[in-house]
């Protein structure tokens, strides 16, 4: 359609061509009080520049995550004046990198190079589903490396002798975990210190920009918490198992036996928050004891009355 005075004038087939959306999905979101209705001309319905920024502001909330019914309330409240300056500034925040680390790019010959010259397209496809490594568009011969520190570290259990299919699985596992306590932490911050941000209404500008504040300052607590939990349990672990190693060099007259056993993870960890993880394999060790010995007990306590009926028997 023509350029008016008041701007650009669109028919809903343009403006679905220039917001990226559907005409299907603009209907829809006119129907649910997302978007204004078009202004009527004639037998046309024509749709302006504000109806183009409300599309993309909808298109923008729904990747960051917000809900259609979310995004419904922000719009509502930006409309009546009180903006969403605050609330995009929170959304900003809280989208932005969460480590210091910078991506890195990395041809196929120097992948190849760092896990031993072999070209093992499995292996890059295994760490592309990963998400550590990610095709750059339009250059089939080279990578992007989000975390460079993650490669290097794969690079060197491999160097270690760690098969790459092992390497791979590791991490599967180990991201479950992580992504465990992740959710944890978020929880935990957001019932004792967000909470207050996140009721029925979006925050107002001061709100968000307080929450802002806190995002920022709590953003390292969640790797410096990691860091030194992990740098425990290691400590805790390798010592433990270095004494199991050294054991088993002990003349056998000295030697304790000792055999592996699988503990369901529920278990273990029911133990763990009752004693500490410190504490877990002591304990599950003495309770095993007791109640060896008090089976032992009840073994004599049976046989000693078995023995004093047939005395008594006639």
């Amino acid at each position: 359609m023509s350029e008016e005075p008041g701007g650009a004038a669109y028919r809903i087939e343009d403006l679905a061509h220039r917001s990226g959306a559907t005409v299907r999905t603009i209907r829809a979101y006119q129907d649910r009080g997302l978007l204004p209705r078009p202004e009527r001309r004639g037998r046309a319905n024509v749709y302006a520049n504000a109806h183009l920024a409300r599309l993309r502001q909808i298109a923008d909330l729904l990747d960051r995550g917000y809900t259609l019914a979310s995004i419904k309330e922000l719009l509502e409240a930006w409309d009546a004046g009180r903006g969403l300056g605050g609330v995009l500034g929170l959304v900003a925040e809280v989208d932005g990198p969460w480590t210091d680390e910078e991506a890195a790019r990395i041809s196929r010959a120097e992948l190849d190079e760092r896990f031993g010259g072999r070209h093992d397209d499995a292996a890059v496809a295994d760490a592309v589903e990963l998400g550590v490594l990610e095709p750059v568009a339009g250059d089939e011969d080279s990578f992007l490396v989000p975390s460079p520190q993650e490669l290097s570290a794969a690079a060197e259990l491999h160097k270690a002798g760690v098969p790459l299919s092992a390497i791979s699985s590791h991490l599967r596992e180990l991201r479950g975990q992580v992504e465990h306590i992740a959710s944890r932490f978020l929880e935990f911050t957001t019932e004792h210190v967000f909470a207050r941000y996140l009721g029925e209404h979006p925050p107002s500008d001061t709100e968000a920009a307080e929450a802002a504040s806190l995002v920022r300052r709590l953003r390292p607590l969640a790797q410096q918490t990691v860091d030194a939990e992990l740098a425990r349990a290691m400590r805790t672990f390798a010592t433990r198992h270095l004494r199991q190693h050294l054991a088993k060099e002990e003349p056998p007259e000295q030697r304790k036996e000792m055999r592996a056993v699988e503990i369901p993870v529920g278990t273990m960890r029911a133990v763990e928050r009752l004693v500490g993880a410190e504490q877990a394999a002591e304990f599950i060790t003495a309770a095993t004891e007791r109640e060896l010995h008090a089976r032992s007990l009840d073994r004599l306590t049976a046989n000693h009355i078995n023995d004093s009926i047939i005395d008594e028997t006639p």
